[in-house]
């Protein structure tokens, strides 16, 4: 239990000592890289020798020494004549650095991270690496790609952020709401790829969902009057109520309509709820406290037939006057089919065939395939869930979509 509660410990303030180094230091690679060794360092140590009364300032002063040794090495190697009396300024703290000792610089990492000049993979895998503790091997493993090939995605990222002049501090405020969008949105990917994989044989990948809700609770403690930051935790935390109803035992998809409601994390949605009623009274409506506001109607309905469609319709339609997307009407077509009967959603999905991120989309198939069957075309809702499977890169996915063309 003890090392349990250290191993959380480390995580959460492993990004705190990152964020203070850079801050102090610059040089990305050389902070990571004496964090990381301090981290080690604490495993080894606290087990045996006792959790220190400061841990936070243990790692950052253990953090420290490990670059104060590192760069007296490397200048001994070049043979310089001056060594720690150059290398004393360098290491010097910031002027900046007076403020109080326990701030976190979580948020600042976190836009760093999220560097506009990066891909959108580049920032997801720089966050879980850097801000979310995970190791290169643990996200290649998420995202089913060799760890080679992601360690050089994140030696990238951070080459590129160096190159485009990231620094490290607060966006300017003209510059905070977009960056923060940024921020959101790649927490906001990194638990959908958590809560659905878009590959590979499993379903979920829990270690996602858990940073994503973590990393997310932490900007929500640093940002707490901002709506956004608070509808996408609340957002999360409903949806990640129903995860372990999702499957059954032989990993077999469940639909929502199917889902054994015992089995919801009743905390979960009890918090979720709170979270976005408290939001959606005090501040401005955003995409994500509409999403969350959906997830808590079918958290909060008994079962899939007490669900209110017509108030889920209705959010659907304010969501897509807030952020027009093809996912949006996706599930507005969903919604409106089982409001207003399968012709109505279906007629919703007709425009998105002539969508480029659509057309190919093996969701734009399988729900085709779901209205057409409620509709009574089982012919061609079975050629529809057999497209979708062919579409599919996740073999829970597909093999729930082969077995519903097969019953027809």
């Amino acid at each position: 239990m003890a090392q349990a509660v250290a191993e959380h410990l480390l995580r959460e303030l492993a990004p705190q000592v990152l964020g203070t180094l850079v801050r102090r230091y610059g040089q990305f690679d050389a902070c990571e890289d004496a964090v990381q060794e301090a981290l080690l360092d604490a495993t080894v140590q606290w087990p045996t020798k006792g959790m220190p009364e400061n841990p936070r300032g243990w790692l950052l002063t253990v953090a420290s020494r490990r670059l104060t040794d590192q760069w007296r090495s490397e200048a001994a190697r070049r043979r310089r004549e001056v060594t720690i009396g150059v290398q004393d300024p360098v290491l010097a703290p910031a002027p900046d650095d007076e403020r109080a000792p326990d701030s976190d610089d979580t948020l600042a990492l976190l836009f760093l991270c999220c560097h506009p000049t990066l891909s959108a993979p580049s920032q997801l895998a720089l966050t879980l690496r850097a801000v979310g503790g995970l190791t290169t091997a643990q996200i290649a493993s998420a995202f089913l790609v060799p760890e080679a090939t992601m360690a050089q995605r994140i030696s990238r990222a951070k080459q590129r952020i160096k190159a485009a002049g990231g620094s490290f501090a607060m966006p300017p405020q003209p510059e905070l709401a977009a960056r923060l969008r940024v921020v959101l949105h790649v927490l906001y990917l990194i638990f959908n790829e958590g809560y659905t994989a878009t590959s590979g044989p499993d379903l979920h990948h829990g270690e996602l969902t858990a940073e994503a809700i973590r990393l997310t609770r932490v900007v929500h403690r640093l940002l707490p009057d901002d709506g956004e930051v608070a509808g996408l935790l609340a957002l999360m935390l409903l949806t990640e109520a129903r995860r372990a109803a999702r499957t059954r035992p032989d990993g077999t998809l469940v639909p929502l309509a199917e889902q054994d409601r015992g089995g919801w994390d009743r905390d979960l949605i009890d918090e979720g709820v709170a979270l976005i009623g408290r939001t959606l009274e005090r501040a401005p409506v955003g995409p994500y406290q509409v999403q969350a506001a959906i997830a808590a109607i079918h958290d909060e309905a008994a079962s899939g037939t007490d669900t209110d469609w017509p108030q889920i319709v209705a959010l659907y339609k304010v969501l897509e006057r807030l952020a027009p997307n093809p996912m949006v009407t996706l599930n507005h077509a969903v919604a409106l089919a089982m409001a207003e009967g399968p012709q109505a959603g279906l007629d919703l999905l007709a425009p998105l065939d002539a969508d480029d991120r659509m057309a190919r989309h093996h969701r734009l198939a399988a729900v085709r395939a779901h209205l057409l069957e409620m509709a009574g075309s089982p012919a061609a809702a079975r050629d529809a869930y057999r497209e979708a499977a062919r579409r599919t890169a996740s073999l829970p996915e597909r093999r729930y979509l082969e077995d519903k063309a097969a019953r027809l």
